[in-house]
């Protein structure tokens, strides 16, 4: 039997009492819940409990990116709450179909008009912007919406899905309250400062006097790997680290190549790419003076993109959809080095190790600082390194 917390049980009750009495009034309920409350524990027992009113309810899962399906499909599985006639998959794959040309070649993606799915349950929603979310209510399907309401919101304009969720876990569970980052993911959200500490051997905080911390970090980023998230506040910061790590990889050009680590920087609902994305480079040749012809292996996604991206972007001060620039990038996508982050290119991500440089821009009000904090340390899986500047 597992053991809920009070506010889980609450909520299980009133997502419950949702479905089957107000659903048709209110198309969808939001339920935030911080770092080691249970978000995923309660999403299984929803179903579950579901399938007792409903034997055949055709249940859609769904998630931002492909990462994030992977590890939603795996705790469900465990769990024993996927139904065969439910989905799990990206939200892109559950609304938008691709469009072939004569070769069979994937060259778009559209929304599809209807979709056989009686409910959606959308995970990560945090990340989801008003384009999407648009998109899934036009199917006039009920829709149960999970997110942590701790982190900053989507990257870009002023929607948030889970700025003021109808229900909320904040009971930190039992098991959780066990892992150090689940402590250190406390501190940044309530305070706003993490205190220089060994919380465990591979979650530390160093303080600006300790002896130990250049000779830390120069081998973590020197010994760079894909299961590495880099984390910052400047771009300024970005750009170095960027370019130190791959002088450690022995990259000789400053220009992309296979290989390369990077990140889509502005979203694309035709390729099916999204602001904050990752990947690697499988190929890249000169288009021409503006453009490179390029084919990236998209994280946690089977399809490879292929494309036009910008040359400029790379190691630009700032993504030119903000700039005078933005009518000339609109033949092709934008992406740049993707080793390190700014935090709120990251909201998407997760990473078995996380290396965070604690960097406040002046014009932080403490709230947003706070959502700043937090959504960096929560980044990581298993172990997290905070230096401070």
């Amino acid at each position: 039997m597992i053991d809920l917390s009070q506010d889980q049980r609450k909520a299980l009750k009133a997502v419950i009492e949702w479905y089957k009495k107000d659903k048709h009034a209110m198309q969808f309920v939001t339920l935030g819940g911080y770092a080691g409350t249970g978000k995923t524990t309660l999403i299984a027992l929803i179903r579950k409990e579901l399938a007792k009113i409903d034997a055949d309810l055709k249940v859609g899962f769904a998630s931002y990116t492909g990462k994030a399906t992977r590890v939603l499909k795996n705790k469900l599985d465990s769990q024993q709450s996927v139904y065969k006639q439910d989905s799990v998959g990206t939200i892109h794959s559950l609304i938008y179909s691709p469009v072939l040309n004569t070769t069979n070649e994937i060259v778009g993606w559209e929304k599809k008009e209807k979709i056989d799915r009686h409910l959606i349950i959308i995970d990560e929603a945090s990340m989801v912007d008003s384009i999407i979310w648009n998109h899934l209510l036009s199917y006039q399907v009920p829709i149960i919406v999970i997110g942590d309401h701790g982190q900053l919101p989507p990257i870009g304009g002023n929607f948030n899905l889970m700025q003021k969720p109808h229900l909320a876990l904040v009971d930190i569970h039992r098991q959780a309250a066990e892992n150090p980052i689940i402590d250190v993911s406390i501190q940044a959200r309530q305070q706003g400062a993490v205190m220089p500490h060994k919380y465990s051997p591979k979650v530390i905080k160093y303080g600006r006097d300790d002896f130990d911390a250049n000779e830390v970090m120069n081998e973590l980023l020197t010994n760079y790997a894909d299961d590495l998230l880099i984390l910052c506040g400047y771009n300024k910061t970005r750009k170095k680290l960027n370019n130190f790590i791959r002088q450690a990889k022995g990259f000789e050009s400053s220009s992309p190549s296979s290989g390369d680590r990077v990140i889509c920087l502005r979203n694309n609902h035709k390729k099916g790419i999204f602001n904050g994305m990752q990947g690697t480079i499988v190929h890249i040749e000169k288009e021409d003076d503006d453009w490179y012809l390029a084919e990236i292996l998209m994280d946690g996604e089977t399809k490879t993109y292929e494309g036009l991206i910008s040359v400029a972007q790379f190691n630009a001060d700032k993504p030119l959809n903000f700039t005078n620039k933005r009518a000339s990038t609109m033949k092709g996508d934008l992406f740049d080095f993707g080793y390190a982050l700014t935090v709120h290119k990251a909201q998407g991500s997760q990473a078995k190790r996380v290396v965070l440089f604690e960097e406040r821009f002046p014009q932080m009000t403490d709230e947003s600082w706070k959502r700043w904090l937090y959504t960096a340390v929560t980044r990581a899986e298993e172990e997290l390194y905070i230096f401070s500047p």
